[in-house]
């Protein structure tokens, strides 16, 4: 399998995508902005807002490729000539505070030298943590991952746990998920099963997100709870801005800053020094955004 049609089925993947979510917020519809890389490449982004459920979404393709830049060998520590990457991210921000953000990527590097590697991850970031919703959340994930290697979700979870991390607020961006990067060479599944897992992971996207939406879509929203949704938000933009190594490397290797960037939500907030009511769900949340957290 070359990188063309890896390519080919994930922006056919991309598509998929948006058709089941376009489906289950009801009333909103994705545009979509085609874009050229200078150096060699593209991509299409598509994005809604203010549908019935999701008040800003972004699920972004792109295919793109050239030479590997001294920025790009040494932060990303690459050895070859020049590149060609891959993939499909998702970010959605609904109006609803007891609705989570979710997030979601797959993709493919290859380097010139024939060394390549499959990565990605999704993880839920909800505004108020309800355990039995995040339990549902990684039984959801174990069983994708256990399709193709057991050890596939005890493994991958850990690294979801260090990875979406915010180390200078010692919290979780939130209740984590799966993540996992420079996957090649899998001693019992070949290049074409790999890819398999990234689609089968990507195509079970919309209905594990509905699942999630259909538990909180229609509660009743104070202001209050619209505050807090702002400030998790913007605990969110932190970690994008501050320590996502995805965002970073789309900046370094020239990817286009508008589809990069269109996983910040439309609205966020800083408040100085908030602290939540004692026993309020805002502080039990809080409590629960630890590396400690075993759902299953």
């Amino acid at each position: 399998m070359n990188k063309e049609e890896i390519a080919a089925q994930m922006r056919a993947l991309q598509l998929q995508i948006c058709e089941g979510l376009e489906n289950l917020d009801g009333k909103a519809a994705f545009s979509e902005d085609a874009w050229d890389r200078a150096e060699g490449g593209g991509g299409f982004t598509r994005t809604l807002r203010d549908g019935n459920l999701l008040e800003k979404g972004g699920v972004a393709y792109s295919a793109v490729h050239g030479p590997v830049s001294e920025v790009m060998r040494k932060q990303l520590q690459l050895e070859g000539e020049s590149f060609f990457a891959t993939g499909v991210s998702i970010v959605l921000h609904p109006h609803n505070p007891h609705v989570p953000i979710i997030h979601m990527n797959v993709r493919y590097f290859e380097l010139n030298t024939g060394v390549y590697w499959f990565g990605g991850g999704i993880d839920l970031t909800p505004h108020y943590i309800i355990p039995e919703q995040a339990v549902l959340f990684h039984q959801q994930l174990k069983a994708i991952c256990d399709q193709f290697d057991p050890e596939f979700y005890t493994k991958f979870k850990s690294w979801a746990d260090e990875y979406f991390y915010i180390p200078h607020r010692n919290e979780t961006r939130g209740i984590g998920g799966i993540f996992f990067d420079h996957l090649h060479d899998h001693p019992s599944l070949s290049k074409e099963q790999l890819l398999e897992f990234c689609l089968t992971l990507g195509c079970s996207f919309p209905s594990i997100y509905a699942e999630q939406a259909a538990l909180g879509r229609d509660k009743e929203v104070s202001a209050e709870q619209l505050k807090w949704r702002d400030l998790r938000r913007g605990r969110y933009v932190e970690f994008n801005l501050v320590n996502d190594r995805g965002t970073k490397f789309g900046l370094l290797s020239g990817g286009r800053t508008e589809s990069i960037l269109m996983s910040l939500p439309a609205v966020a907030n800083w408040e100085y020094n908030f602290l939540p009511e004692l026993n309020s769900p805002e502080e039990e949340t809080l409590k629960l955004l630890s590396k400690a957290q075993n759902w299953l």
